[in-house]
């Protein structure tokens, strides 16, 4: 595959004068710009352009017009950067079994099972050593922000059927009360009728002293989810704090308006 590589003409107004790549250290990017330009009516081969990237040492090589400069060290570096998280290889605990079929994953383990589909720019390897990775398939835009993303959603599944994941709430409030029937989540927040959920599959709901609930459940989209939906009918307020929030949440508090003073 041939690139090429296109540059603005540079000429004084109202004078025209032929294309020269060592105009260009003449603009604001300096000669790091200026050792990338190419002639215009020949291509840059890859190899040229990947030496360059490389920051290889200039060559100043009159005979060749046609070929790319090299750029100087420390000039120019174009390199795709590993993803902190997604380098990271998973370790699979005992008692946690793991299926590849291609693209798709199935994690069983003590809480039960998990499945995902994953997109063609990442792709997963197991090793005999309980090891599972992340890799992109592609150097791509796409598949740089997919990496780490893909990698977190794979640790989470190995986590979540061998030990769960846990949200807690508070209710706060006078007359707030919370209860559980059968798949049914009763809340009663100070409106004029009892708010009613039903409990998603595969997710457990506790009441101690009915005014803390504890969601449960394998899948951490789904616990945080469900926990969100139920924070969302009475969110906390700042002047008393009267709401549902997490346990480990903490509201800013404001101070209320005072009256004049006689």
């Amino acid at each position: 595959m041939a690139w090429k590589c296109e540059a603005t003409r540079i000429a004084s107004p109202g004078k025209s004068s032929p294309f020269n790549p060592l105009h260009l250290n003449r603009c604001a990017a300096g000669p790091a710009m200026a050792s990338l330009a190419c002639s215009l009516s020949a291509p840059c081969t890859t190899s040229a352009l990947r030496s360059t990237f490389n920051g290889d040492s200039l060559v100043d090589n009159a005979a060749s017009s046609h070929q790319a400069p090299q750029l100087s060290k420390g000039a120019l570096r174009i390199e795709a950067k590993e993803s902190r998280i997604g380098k990271a290889p998973i370790t699979v605990p005992k008692g946690v079994t793991i299926n590849l079929d291609g693209q798709s994953l199935t994690v069983k383990g003590p809480l039960g099972e998990l499945a995902r589909t994953y997109p063609r720019e990442v792709k997963l390897t197991t090793g005999s050593d309980g090891l599972i990775t992340v890799e992109r398939a592609v150097e791509s835009r796409k598949a740089r922000q997919m990496h780490g993303l893909f990698r977190t959603l794979t640790d989470n599944m190995v986590v979540g059927v061998s030990q769960g994941f846990t949200k807690r709430l508070q209710l706060i409030g006078v007359g707030y009360r919370a209860a559980v029937e059968k798949d049914e989540l009763t809340l009663n927040l100070g409106f004029s009728h009892q708010v009613r959920m039903k409990i998603p599959e595969f997710i457990t709901v506790k009441v101690e002293e009915n005014t803390r609930l504890i969601v449960s459940g394998k899948d951490k989209c789904a616990v945080g989810d469900f926990s969100a939906a139920v924070r969302k009918w009475r969110p906390p307020e700042p002047y008393k704090g009267k709401g549902i929030k997490y346990s480990d949440e903490v509201i800013r508090r404001k101070e209320g308006k005072v009256g004049k003073k006689k």
